[in-house]
């Protein structure tokens, strides 16, 4: 969420409401002053019946020790803390209100994010790789996948509905040799720490990443009274292992990675490749989390899309470097590069990973922060996620990419050595 000060002066929320309009989200700034100048108001009677009640205690330890009568004193401190009860009961309901309008707005974002609706108005910043070039006419990853019989969609569909996938003999190998690849390159090469999670967390989790209520349509939840969700990313469960902490200047930056199972029902993406691998309700991702000093943020954000760039590199995977315009930048997010593969079959790029800083946005919902050894205060950390890489796309990519006439795959290079020296699925 953002500082709640933004919202108390009027200055600052006009220009709020500008920076947000970017986000196409609409500030109700009316509304606003007027809850804000109720809380205003509420705070002032309770603060000053907090101080008469003190007052009036005061005045009976006194009365006392003079020998005096304090029945009448004793009556009104009792009428005082009645009153104070009610006031701190309204004050605490109006700041539920406020609280439940302030976590529905979305992040401010940097300055050098272009304006735009849509991914129409998203700038590329860069490519790499050469596209590859085929005498014949590439394949889809589905057809290759079946035509080798190790992709099976009907399985899936018996055994789950749409949007899964089951996978057999090498191909199910290559997926778990792309995991176990990515890890080992973001824990021995990147620094960072491998982590396993809960696949199941709780709603508070969801709130502090920015994705609840938001977007809870998008979440499976369990039935019955746990309050668990199966997780969407591993961005919930490593970014809020900062949840309440206040670290010390020394612990940071922290760099994590885990790779996970993700679940999302795809509630706003009916009619979108409903065909392969491209969008599922289960799929396997290698997530990267950084929790940094505020002032590492920028930097950490270039830093980080390189890492989940290494990997397109390694892979000797043609991919483009796109920075999102205003109207594609996630709730959360200050500022996001998206990373899009090559796909022969579709003739074009498709996202494989999304690299975003969210600065202190994610971090006051959580409550995680710093001790500022310069200023001796406690500040609120900033933090960064993107995926390294989503695995699933990456398989699909290595299919289309490595593809040869006679429906073979080439295995790459880096990945032989995790397949038991295979060189080609065929």
């Amino acid at each position: 969420m953002l500082d709640p000060q933004l919202f108390r002066d009027q200055a600052q929320l006009t220009e709020t409401a500008a920076q947000l309009a970017r986000k196409k989200f609409v500030l109700d700034i009316p509304k606003i002053q007027k809850l804000e100048e109720e809380r205003k108001t509420l705070q002032i009677q309770t603060q000053n019946l907090q101080q008469e009640r003190n007052t009036r205690s005061k005045n009976i330890g006194i009365a006392k020790s003079k020998g005096q009568d304090i029945a009448e004193l004793l009556k009104e401190v009792d009428q005082l803390g009645e009153a104070l009860k009610q006031a701190e009961s309204a004050l605490e309901a109006h700041l539920i209100k406020l609280d439940l309008i302030y976590h529905a707005v979305p992040n401010i974002l940097d300055s050098d994010v272009p304006d735009g609706k849509d991914e129409s108005a998203n700038i590329e910043i860069r490519k790499v790789g050469q596209v590859p070039q085929f005498s014949f006419t590439p394949k889809d990853h589905t057809e290759i996948g079946e035509k080798l019989g190790l992709l099976d969609f009907d399985t899936a569909a018996k055994l789950s509905g749409a949007r899964f996938t089951f996978m057999r003999g090498s191909l199910a190998k290559l997926h778990r040799a792309l995991g176990q690849f990515m890890l080992d390159t973001h824990t021995q090469e990147h620094g960072y720490t491998e982590c396993y999670t809960p696949y199941l967390v709780k709603q508070e989790c969801f709130f502090g990443t920015g994705q609840l209520h938001k977007f809870s349509e998008d979440f499976f939840h369990v039935t019955g009274n746990t309050g668990l969700s199966l997780i969407p990313t591993a961005e919930v469960p490593l970014t809020n292992t900062a949840q309440d902490k206040i670290f010390e200047s020394q612990e940071l930056p922290i760099a994590l990675t885990a790779q996970t199972p993700c679940f999302r029902s795809e509630a706003g993406s009916y009619g979108r490749d409903t065909r392969g691998m491209i969008r599922q309700h289960q799929f396997e991702k290698v997530e990267l989390v950084h929790l940094v000093k505020p002032e590492d943020s920028e930097k950490t954000l270039e830093k980080l899309t390189q890492h989940a760039e290494v990997i397109l590199q390694k892979l000797g995977l043609a991919y483009r470097v796109i920075l999102l315009c205003s109207g594609d930048t996630g709730f959360a997010a200050v500022k996001t590069y998206d990373l899009e593969v090559w796909l022969p079959a579709q003739n074009t790029y498709r996202e494989i990973s999304s690299c975003s800083n969210c600065r202190d946005f994610q971090a006051r919902r959580m409550k995680a922060r710093w001790k500022n050894p310069i200023t001796g205060k406690t500040e609120f950390i900033h933090t960064l996620n993107g995926s390294g890489l989503a695995i699933g796309r990456t398989l699909v990519a290595i299919l289309e990419n490595y593809q040869q006439e006679d429906g073979s795959v080439l295995i790459p290079k880096v990945l032989q050595s995790y397949m038991g020296g295979l060189e080609k699925i065929s």
